[in-house]
């Protein structure tokens, strides 16, 4: 069924890329898509609409990127939605909760985007989140159009690589009364673009995950993910909010993917 509605979701997207300019922001919380929507009006001068999942548009061929914000369920008929338009071309940006525990019951959300929620503790690998928290993000992929092109990070933060020895001091920023989700495990293949580090005040143990924002190639399209986005104060950071301008109007590259993308 999803191959079908792929070929016809090409046809669509090939008669309308010309004229795609608007963003469709699917949410199930609405004041920090409100304050996105602010942001890349002012940046880029994109309009964007903010709608609820059982209201989406019944064609979504014509928007030239679809930002998922959804905390609670995903509904299935959504879920085929969004892998059918990003499969057949389209450029599909999931933030933050849109990769949480909840959805495990998806059938096909978590192997469209290459991502699993290991079960156990997490000083073994295990998935958790935990707010409200103060942690930093970095910059993985410096000399990339996503996370450099009009961003002026505030901070250098020290950080060591996964599977790096030394530490590096990395542009960055901190979010103040957010939330992290550690031990993503990835699979596949995808460009690696934003770490995180978070040190629990109550034990000292620092995460350094290379796991917080990342590119992957989806049939013909693009899933552009980053972590950070608990509250509508985590959009108002300039650093973020230009991050998020830039994966709005970013194109890769037509040879994509080549040497940009990175195995894991």
């Amino acid at each position: 069924m999803l191959k079908t509605l792929t070929t016809v979701y090409a046809l669509g997207l090939a008669l309308s890329a010309s004229a795609a300019t608007e963003v469709l922001i699917v949410a199930d919380e609405f004041p920090a898509m409100q304050v996105l929507a602010g942001k890349l009006k002012a940046q880029e001068g994109i309009t964007s609409r903010i709608v609820a999942q059982t209201n989406m548009p019944a064609d979504l061929s014509s928007f030239a990127a679809v930002v998922v914000y959804i905390h609670l369920k995903l509904e299935a008929s959504a879920e085929r939605a969004f892998v059918t338009y990003t499969e057949a071309g389209g450029k599909l940006i999931p933030l933050h909760h849109s990769i949480s525990s909840g959805k495990r019951k998806n059938t096909w959300w978590f192997k469209f985007l290459g991502v699993t929620l290991p079960e156990g503790d997490v000083a073994r690998g295990g998935y958790k989140w935990i707010e409200p928290v103060t942690l930093d993000w970095v910059n993985l992929a410096p000399d990339h159009f996503l996370m450099t092109n009009r961003v002026s990070y505030p901070k250098s933060i020290a950080y060591v690589r996964e599977g790096a020895v030394g530490e590096q001091r990395l542009p960055g920023f901190t979010l103040k009364d957010s939330e992290v989700y550690l031990n993503h495990a990835l699979t596949g293949r995808r460009t690696v673009l934003m770490g995180l580090k978070y040190t629990d005040p109550k034990t000292g143990r620092s995460f350094m995950q290379d796991r917080a924002g990342w590119l992957k190639r989806a049939g013909k399209g693009w899933i552009i993910y980053f972590q950070a986005g608990h509250s509508a104060a985590d959009f108002e950071v300039p650093a973020y909010a230009r991050i998020l301008a830039n994966a709005v109007i970013y194109q890769p590259s037509p040879d994509w993917p080549g040497a940009e993308e990175r195995g894991r």
